[in-house]
C-alpha cells in the first residue's frame, strides 16, 4: 500500500462509475415534488448548477465555455428538468443520451435544504425511468465521487446500479481558483498553497 501526495492547491477524488443494463422492477415512490422539462441558457443553468452542486464542489459546468455548454444543452438527446416543490426550483436532472445505446444521468441533485428527506430516492427512480424511455437505450450509467453527498453512492446502488470501475481524479481546488466561494464544502478542508 502506498500514498501519493496531492500537489499543493489541488484536490483528489475517487470516482466510481456505475451502470444498469436492465430496467429495475421497483417502481417510483410517491412524492410531492415534480420534474418539469426546461430549456435554460448557460447563465441560468450555471446558477442552478451552483445552487445544487457548490456544497459538493461541482464546478465542471461553471468553467465550460458558453458555446460548449449551449451545444450540450441544445442537443436533441439531452433533456434537462428542474425539480420543483410547488413553485420553487429545488433541484435538477440532466439526462444525456448522445452516446449510442446509452443514457447518462449526467447531473442529478437537490439543493441542500431538500436532501436527507427521501426526495433523492424519488429523483433517482424518476431519472432511471426517464433514461430508459429514450429510444434504443440498452445501458444507463452515472458516476459519483468521494467529494459528493455521502449518501450518493449508496443511493445509486440501492436504485439498481452496479459499480463497474474506479478512477482517481486530481484537479485544482475550485475554491482556490475562484470558481466557487472559499466557504463552500467545509467538509473538504481548504488548504492554501505555501507562499514562496
Amino acid at each position: 500500500m502506498s500514498l501519493v501526495a496531492v500537489p499543493d492547491g489541488k484536490l483528489a477524488a475517487v470516482v466510481t462509475y456505475l451502470e444498469m443494463t436492465s430496467r429495475p422492477e421497483a417502481g417510483i415512490p410517491a412524492s410531492t415534488i415534480q420534474l418539469v422539462p426546461v430549456v435554460l441558457l448557460p447563465k441560468s443553468y450555471r446558477n442552478l448548477f451552483a445552487r445544487i452542486g457548490a456544497p459538493w464542489l461541482w464546478f465542471s459546468r461553471l468553467i465550460m465555455p458558453d458555446a460548449e455548454l449551449a451545444s450540450i444543452l441544445d442537443h436533441a438527446r439531452v433533456t434537462l428538468f428542474e425539480v420543483r416543490a410547488a413553485d420553487a426550483v429545488i433541484g435538477m436532472l440532466e439526462l444525456d443520451a448522445r452516446e449510442d445505446a446509452a443514457c447518462e444521468l449526467a447531473f442529478v441533485g437537490l439543493i441542500p435544504e431538500f436532501t436527507g428527506q427521501g426526495h433523492g430516492r424519488w429523483l433517482i427512480a424518476e431519472a432511471v425511468a426517464r433514461a430508459w424511455s429514450f429510444e434504443g437505450v440498452e445501458r444507463i450509467h452515472v458516476h459519483t465521487c468521494s467529494l459528493d453527498h455521502p449518501a450518493a453512492l449508496a443511493a445509486y446502488r440501492r436504485a439498481g446500479f452496479v459499480a463497474v470501475r474506479r478512477a482517481v481524479e486530481t484537479f485544482v481546488d475550485p475554491r482556490l481558483a475562484g470558481v466557487l466561494p472559499r466557504e463552500v464544502a467545509p467538509h473538504v478542508p481548504l488548504i492554501d498553497p505555501p507562499r514562496s
